[in-house]
């Protein structure tokens, strides 16, 4: 079984990460080498950076984006590669992707320099598939409403819009980026899952019993 870097994106309250989650367990019940991590965080450095960027001060737009690929590269070089080196299956909740959809276009900041900085924090890492568990923005709002936010949860209805948009842009037309239907159960979502990676890894799937 060869080693696999997946990621999970989506907007808030998209259930991406009890997807990662799921799909972690999964291959763990199977036996499989599995690591489940995140961003911002996955390293100690980037779990310090993770307090600041979701629950501290208010920071400028172009500090937000250099904190998130910070700890990137922090995950990339401590977590991310050894793993990979190891032969095991890396499943990460939010990658780069989420870069150029929070900061690229949900804060407005160049899309060319988000790229830029994004290559460096990774070295060129790039995920074998991408997964985007996709819900309507009014879908995500109504399952966050009522809990508390996070710096970036709180940051309004036209930023959120245009991150939920961003997804829809950056998934179209992309091998390595595919949507899934985030509407439903989530045992009803991972069924989703499982059969896209059965379409795309079935060397390393086609066990799987979800």
């Amino acid at each position: 079984m060869s080693p696999l870097f997946l990621v999970f994106e989506g907007i808030e309250g998209s259930g991406k990460s009890t997807q990662a989650r799921m799909l972690a367990d999964a291959l763990t019940a199977r036996g499989v080498p599995c690591v489940l991590t995140r961003e911002p965080g996955g390293t100690p450095t980037g779990e310090a950076i993770r307090e600041i960027l979701l629950n501290g001060v208010e920071i400028p737009a172009a500090a937000e984006l250099l904190l998130m690929c910070a700890a990137r590269a922090s995950h990339v070089t401590d977590v991310i590669r050894p793993a990979l080196a190891a032969g095991a299956i890396v499943i990460s909740d939010r990658y780069e992707l989420s870069t150029f959809a929070y900061q690229g276009a949900g804060r407005t900041l160049d899309m060319a320099d988000v790229r830029a900085v994004s290559r460096v924090a990774t070295g060129g890492l790039e995920p074998d598939l991408t997964i985007v568990v996709d819900v309507p923005w009014e879908v995500g709002a109504a399952r966050r409403a009522g809990t508390s936010e996070d710096r970036i949860e709180s940051a309004g209805a036209a930023f959120h819009r245009r991150v939920s948009e961003a997804y829809r842009l950056l998934s179209e037309g992309q091998h390595a980026v595919m949507r899934v239907d985030g509407v439903g159960s989530p045992d009803e979502v991972h069924a989703r899952v499982v059969a896209l990676l059965r379409r795309r890894f079935p060397e390393t799937f086609a066990s799987e019993k979800g």
